[in-house]
């Protein structure tokens, strides 16, 4: 078993990472903004050339080394920063259905409010009414809600046009 740094096509390029290795978490530290994952990359950074047969291949090891500790730092915190919008857009959407018990006063403007838009509804005709509940409340198209009614598509469309405009108008908008 080899132990890591004793392959001799990666020697050169081994020898010089040990040489630059504060060098390298410097550089990870300024792109991640954290020691101990600048760390944890030029350590990732050491196995990958630990493993390979590169040294032959690469002209200058310094350049390559801080090349391939950027990369990595810059992947890191690419995911990093991904990981926290994620994370930021669970939490958003999960606040979004929480209601605030120290409102009360809120809820009952809400109630309020559907209540006044079921009676104005519940004015329309039946048949405006109806498409206009199938488009807006369950989400049918409206041609699907044409084909229920027997009528065109266009005219589906007034009919929700119209019940729209009677709902705005009842809540003063």
């Amino acid at each position: 078993m080899r132990t890591p740094g004793t392959a001799e096509g990666n020697a050169p390029l081994l020898e010089v990472f040990s040489e630059k290795r504060s060098f390298l978490i410097g550089l990870a530290t300024r792109i991640t903004g954290c020691r101990s994952h600048a760390e944890d990359i030029v350590h990732d950074a050491y196995l990958k050339l630990d493993s390979g047969s590169l040294s032959s291949t690469i002209k200058c090891h310094a350049s390559y080394l801080v090349g391939v500790v950027r990369n990595l730092a810059i992947d890191h915190s690419r995911r990093r920063s991904r990981e926290q919008r994620l994370i930021g857009d669970e939490d958003d959407s999960a606040a979004i259905g929480l209601v605030d018990p120290a409102a009360p006063e809120q809820q009952v403007a809400d109630r309020q409010e559907l209540d006044r838009i079921a009676d104005a509804l519940a004015e329309l005709p039946e048949r405006t009414r109806y498409a206009f509940e199938m488009c807006r409340v369950h989400g049918m198209k409206q041609k699907d809600i044409a084909e229920r009614l027997g009528v065109s598509p266009a005219l589906v469309n007034a009919l929700i046009r119209d019940a729209l405009i009677h709902c705005r108008r009842t809540l003063g908008d």
